[in-house]
């Protein structure tokens, strides 16, 4: 176990907001994090925040209380049969390193995901997701630490409510409650590609015969064409969610804007993307300050160096405005303001 006081936050966001908190425990084990919350009193500065890299946040201010933060990355074979096998994968392990261990074990299902930033923990929280699979598809259980007392609970993945970028640990009455300590995920032994989805299979062509690893490195590829590095740009990856509308609103849209694309949830919902809208409103590569959209990305916002957490924010309620007027959408934003 690691004691900070008064430790910059800058490493601890991809935005690279730099701000302070009061203190930061890092711990390595379930039992540490439990000893901590055990000895709340003595060792905890309320309030308390739980991250992992920091890659779905945006700090507004420096935080007065105690940031807690996991460095548990183990990886264990829970089950294993001659189709699948389930591991329980430590929350603090890096969740694309941990991609790239699967892959290279011959270990399939979580290619798609390759190069989203963040820590296993997260996936389950956030419920990544990417070229047409989620976190959610793979995840058999999730391990917490109540922050409240240092019980143990496990959330089966249908006790997670899993949705689109959502789980029960971002709902009211849970968020907030647990940290997530590690991560059962069911990976196939068998390769079974997803291709239809962000021009993977036209990006895929040339590579005879298809790998999972080829699939991996085309994926990485295309993520890094279009979002920029944190550590030469800060960002939080995809700002902004997809929204979700009725179908019969998609069908007015459909006749302003015939070239609108368009993912279909279920017979009554279409999801459309965010960043189109936002390109098409003019405000791709456009700064207001030190906080812009990014110029090949417009669901990304950047912190061209300098920029506070309230720069990004006020760019956030910028291009909502502006979508919400040419389009009749709201979107909202997918990282958690502090």
């Amino acid at each position: 176990m690691k004691r900070y006081t008064d430790i910059s936050l800058k490493p601890y966001n991809t935005f690279g907001i730099d701000v302070r908190a009061k203190c930061m425990l890092q711990y390595d084990s379930v039992q540490e994090l439990q000893h901590i919350i055990s000895h709340r009193e003595e060792m905890l500065a309320e309030p308390i925040l739980h991250i992992g890299s920091g890659s779905n946040l945006l700090f507004l201010d420096d935080f007065p209380g105690t940031i807690l933060f996991s460095n548990i990355r183990h990886l264990d074979i829970v089950s294993e049969d001659d189709e699948s096998l389930t591991v329980n994968v430590g929350a603090g392990m890096v969740m694309d390193d941990f991609i790239a261990l699967c892959v290279g074990r011959g270990w399939y299902g979580l290619e798609n995901l390759s190069l989203i930033p963040g820590q296993v923990g997260a996936s389950a929280v956030q419920n990544i997701g990417a070229y047409g699979v989620e976190a959610a598809d793979h995840i058999v259980a999730v391990h917490c630490v109540s922050l409240h007392d240092g019980s143990l609970r496990v959330f089966s993945n249908a006790e997670c409510n899993y949705s689109y970028r959502h789980s029960i640990f971002k709902e009211p009455g849970t968020r907030g409650n647990y940290a997530v300590v590690s991560v059962d995920y069911r990976l196939d032994k068998s390769f079974v590609p997803r291709l239809d989805y962000g021009g993977i299979r036209s990006a895929l062509q040339a590579e005879t015969p298809l790998t999972a690893q080829n699939l991996r490195d085309t994926i990485i590829d295309i993520r890094r064409q279009k979002l920029p590095d944190p550590q030469v740009l800060g960002n939080a990856g995809s700002f902004f969610m997809n929204p979700i509308i009725p179908k019969a609103q998609f069908e007015e849209l459909r006749q302003r804007y015939p070239d609108i694309p368009s993912y279909a949830v279920d017979e009554d919902r279409i999801k459309v993307p965010a960043g189109w809208m936002i390109e098409k409103c003019g405000w791709k590569g456009r700064s207001m300050g030190n906080a812009a959209v990014h110029d090949r990305q417009a669901l990304v916002l950047v912190n061209k160096g300098g920029a506070t957490g309230a720069d990004i924010v006020n760019l956030c309620e910028a291009v909502r405005e502006a979508v919400r007027e040419t389009f009749g959408i709201t979107i909202s934003p997918e990282v958690n303001f502090i």
